[in-house]
């Protein structure tokens, strides 16, 4: 086979590499509630079992692509496939929800190598107008992905187990690295510099506290101990609650991240993200607006699963169905942004894509009730997908467009990184939302039922809260009061959750008044940072 058509073969080859990390996320949103039942996991863990692959994978991002540039591009992409697909094994063997939160970390670091291999791959492979073909094939691959990824989870589930979730990606790894060995070229970068471990280990800790303290503060207590942590026969000596510490070391971590990155880059040496680059307003402003829209777009689809599931009573397929609305929605963006790209100025597509996402998920947050038909949420989740369609790209271009075509790898990083934080933090705050308020919710109405016992009370709550929502069906035939209560909770808790991404999606809108609306520019797509940054973001914001 000559060498043009190989490498045709390899593009394949690499956008299915990057397709099974979307796929895996939108199949396990699906598979959860199956997961909650088997595994016993709590409502915590239920957010871990999301937050683990996402934080990791974000942490990591950058750090993996400098490491391709130095080792090879090629022997990163199989080494990331040989991980991701080992860890999907092992996750779908899980017998407890320790060890397959566990084994998602994996699955995240596994998934950290994948993505910037393959974009390092298609910069040094193509050229000219093939290398803005190639990514539209990349990206076109990844978008079907993310559709077909619900249903096929939701089949998998139904049918068949909650396992082979994970187990899909195995026979999947296994094409992709008979593709790499055939069709992939080794590339590395001349001269690359070195790895900024230092950054890429405060980095971690600050992600990673943050988030914990987020997601666990509802269990320890957010100021005083509610729940006395032990980790053997030791345990919390103090009144105060772990968290506030937590929060403390993830500040301390941030800031010693900030000065190391800027003492690094004076000194003319790697770093974790481009420091220098927030210097240019678009690029600093972009960044803060693709986080805070990557907050509120993320943290819903944890809720809305559930929900369905344990309150509609609709099984995965079923719900795998609903949540494809989403994507369809956004492919119908994606159509329409390419024809007004060059007419209209990319902020304002942004912004008319972000107002979208807010009627859509107000739509659904008004309309989500124990008795609400599937359409109506169809309709507010298609309004929904249309807006992050028109958003996605164009916010990348924005917050590009002044960079410097040297250093647009570099800026498309660190902007895919800002989106993959922004989820990582919508599911640790969004998530919270939700069962604290389900908690709240159905504490309230039933103190409001004289005839239940208080210690029953308690018991209810504890149960439809620790068990996301998956006590909810088994108290129709034991406690129908209580079972109608706790449907009307869980549903008042998917709505607040739903208002509050919302809120963040609004934050956002208003961030992008910091953005240039100027005249959209006609740049030329040969260059490798600017279809790398476009790139970058659709694998994030898929």
């Amino acid at each position: 086979m000559n060498s043009s058509r190989a490498k045709w073969f390899g593009l394949v080859t690499i956008s299915l590499a990057v397709s099974i990390i979307i796929a895996d996320s939108t199949i396990v949103n699906v598979a959860i509630p199956s997961i909650v039942s088997e595994l016993k996991i709590s409502s915590t863990q239920v957010q871990w079992v999301q937050e683990s692959y996402t934080l990791v994978f974000a942490a990591l991002l950058l750090m993996f692509g400098t490491i391709a540039d130095r080792i090879g591009r090629r022997r990163l992409l199989t080494i990331g496939v040989i991980v991701f697909a080992l860890s999907s094994v092992l996750a779908a063997l899980a017998w407890n929800g320790g060890v397959l939160i566990g084994f998602r970390v994996i699955q995240g670091v596994g998934g950290a190598m994948i993505l910037p291999a393959t974009l390092s791959i298609i910069n040094a492979t193509f050229r000219g107008r093939d290398r803005a073909i190639a990514f539209a094939v990349w990206g076109s691959t990844i978008g079907g992905m993310a559709a077909v990824g619900p249903v096929l989870g939701g089949w998998l589930t139904t049918y068949y187990s909650w396992r082979w979730a994970f187990g899909i990606n195995v026979p999947f790894g296994i094409i992709i690295l008979i593709g790499i060995y055939l069709y992939v070229i080794e590339s590395r970068e001349p001269g690359a510099r070195g790895v900024d471990i230092v950054g890429a280990v405060l980095s971690v800790i600050a992600s990673g506290a943050l988030v914990f303290g987020l997601i666990e503060g509802r269990t320890y207590g957010w100021w005083f101990t509610d729940t006395v942590p032990d980790i053997g026969s030791w345990k919390w000596p103090f009144d105060l609650s772990p968290i506030p510490f937590v929060f403390l070391i993830a500040a301390l971590a941030l800031v010693g991240f900030i000065w190391w990155g800027v003492y690094r880059e004076r000194a003319g040496k790697n770093t974790m993200l481009a420091f220098g680059l927030f210097s240019i307003p678009s690029f600093r402003n972009g960044n803060i607006v693709a986080m805070i829209v990557s907050l509120g777009e993320y943290g819903i689809i944890l809720s809305l699963p559930l929900w369905l599931q344990n309150v509609l009573g609709y099984d995965a397929l079923q719900t795998g169905f609903v949540i494809l609305t989403l994507a369809v929605g956004s492919f119908v963006a994606s159509g329409f942004a390419g024809s007004y790209g060059n007419k209209v100025a990319p902020v304002w597509i942004v912004r008319t894509g972000i107002l979208a996402e807010i009627t859509g998920i107000v739509i659904v947050a008004l309309v989500i009730a124990p008795d609400t038909q599937w359409w109506s949420i169809a309709i507010g989740l298609f309004i929904y997908g249309f807006g992050i369609g028109l958003a996605t790209a164009q916010l990348t271009g924005v917050v590009l467009k002044d960079v410097p075509v040297e250093k647009s790898g570099q800026g498309s990083g660190t902007q895919s990184t800002s989106r993959q934080v922004g989820s990582a933090l919508g599911i640790a705050i969004l998530g919270t939302i939700l069962f604290s308020s389900v908690g709240w919710s159905l504490q309230a109405r039933l103190d409001d039922n004289s005839q239940i016992p208080d210690t029953v009370k308690t018991q209810i709550v504890d149960a439809v809260v620790d068990s996301a929502g998956n006590a909810i069906p088994g108290l129709k035939e034991r406690d129908p009061a209580s079972f109608h209560e706790a449907q009307a909770a869980f549903s008042d808790g998917t709505r607040y959750s739903a208002f509050a991404a919302a809120g963040f999606l609004a934050v956002g809108l208003l961030a992008t008044l910091r953005l240039d609306s100027g005249r959209p520019e006609h740049e030329d797509t040969d260059e490798a940072g600017t279809a790398d940054g476009v790139a970058a973001d659709e694998v994030a914001t898929a």
